[in-house]
């Protein structure tokens, strides 16, 4: 804020009767500055939001330039100026291929309301987590900011540091006080990759604002400002090894998004009309063909929710092959190309299933034979892996619970150790008779 010559003289005056350190000043201060000067009391001061700390405490305005000499040393251990580290419009640009679906009307109303409400989104890779989020911005025309988490991710990555600039030593906001500063939504992706250096979110966490110490400067957060993370774990880890990377996340951490939303794949009907626009768009309309890369993701997330298969084709993988037919004009070499990332028996297993649903086989009448399924994607194992895994599914489809599975599994292996005591027993008693 500018300074009039009034206003200027009574900074002057606070900096005299207190010190040339100080940064925050309670309204008694103020009182006492106005007596013992014969000095108008600064309503200007308080009435200024920005400038208001708490209740009764409020922060020196920082464009006053005041009258001592600083020494060369302090000069040289402090920025020269504070700088944007962004200086554009961050609105992002609405996709005209997407379609809504999921918990995208929800993250919506909460984005377009404006209001303060950390949200957790939680899902399997590739099931339109972070576009959700993306495009319920761009509709609303807010403001976001994107951080990618890693284990490295740290208080100097989020919050800001010290930057050589020109010559000079300035200190850089990060993308957190950026968005903050903006009224921005954050977008904290994969935060379960993240360690406990995540922990200086906090308090940004609780709206409330944060303290900057190394500028020694307060940072309260503008109407609008919102933090969203998403993950493909709830923050405990993954005990599974899918998403090898993530991490336990703080009890106390997690405990300050108020609502977690369970990002599921889109229905089968949903999940058409995104593949079928996305091969319209990019000028292969084909409906069949989208209908039949739905079938083939369904019947392999089935296979793989009953541990018939390591490995799953999210919506994201059915948008890259639609992607790769338009660029190669053949489908068997778009599925062939965006299947190569997984080991050579999922491959073929995946690419000899499509050839059965593209044959025109149902997704019911391929799950009716989900033995033969189980087995076909089962051969990456060694035969030994195969059977038992073959053999427990087998019992899951029975209808015994895994409760059961695991208290049987127990029961044999405890029968089997004391069949192993009574022969050792045995033998030695054969001994003493001998003797």
């Amino acid at each position: 804020m500018d300074l009039n010559d009034k206003q200027k003289n009574f900074v002057e005056l606070c900096y005299k009767e207190f010190g040339d350190d100080l940064t925050e000043i309670t309204r008694k201060q103020l009182v006492k500055v106005e007596k013992k000067y014969k000095v108008a009391f600064p309503q200007w001061l308080v009435a200024d939001k920005d400038l208001k700390v708490s209740k009764g405490v409020y922060s020196m305005p920082g464009t006053v330039v005041k009258n001592v000499e600083t020494k060369t040393e302090d000069i040289k251990s402090q920025a020269a100026y504070v700088v944007s580290s962004l200086t554009d419009n961050v609105v992002p640009n609405k996709d005209k291929d997407f379609v809504s679906f999921g918990n995208y009307g929800d993250v919506k109303n909460v984005i377009t309301s404006k209001k303060f409400y950390p949200m957790f989104i939680t899902g399997l890779s590739g099931n339109g987590k972070t576009l959700a989020v993306t495009q319920a911005c761009a509709v609303a025309k807010r403001e976001m900011i994107r951080v990618n988490i890693t284990i490295e991710t740290d208080e100097d990555d989020l919050l800001g540091g010290y930057r050589l600039k020109d010559g000079q030593t300035v200190w850089q906001n990060g993308p957190v006080i950026e968005a903050m500063e903006r009224g921005a939504v954050l977008l904290l992706d994969e935060i379960d990759l993240a360690s406990n250096k995540i922990m200086c979110l906090q308090p940004i966490l609780e709206g409330s604002g944060i303290y900057v110490k190394k500028i020694n400067k307060f940072v309260k957060p503008k109407l609008g400002f919102n933090v969203v993370a998403t993950a493909n774990t709830k923050g405990q880890g993954s005990d599974d090894g899918k998403f090898i990377g993530t991490n336990v996340l703080n009890e106390a951490f997690l405990e300050r998004f108020p609502i977690t939303f369970e990002q599921e794949y889109p229905a089968a009907k949903t999940e058409q009309k995104i593949v079928a626009t996305k091969l319209k768009s990019a000028g292969k309309s084909d409906e069949k063909f989208a209908t039949n890369l739905v079938t083939w993701a369904d019947v392999i997330r089935k296979t793989f929710k009953d541990g018939g298969v390591d490995e799953i084709i999210s919506t994201r993988r059915l948008v890259h092959i639609a992607e790769a037919y338009a660029i190669f004009k053949n489908k068997m070499k778009a599925i062939e190309v965006c299947t190569n990332r997984f080991d050579e028996s999922t491959k073929t297993s995946f690419v000899d299933l499509y050839t059965k649903v593209d044959s025109g086989a149902s997704a019911e009448s391929i799950l009716k034979s989900k033995m033969k399924a189980i087995e076909v994607c089962t051969n990456r194992f060694d035969n030994d892996t195969k059977t038992s895994f073959v053999d427990l599914y087998t019992k899951v489809d029975a209808g015994v619970s895994a409760d059961q599975i695991l208290q049987d599994k127990k029961n044999a292996e405890e029968a089997e150790i004391l069949s192993e005591k009574n022969s050792d027993d045995s033998e030695e008693d054969e001994d003493t008779f001998e003797v």
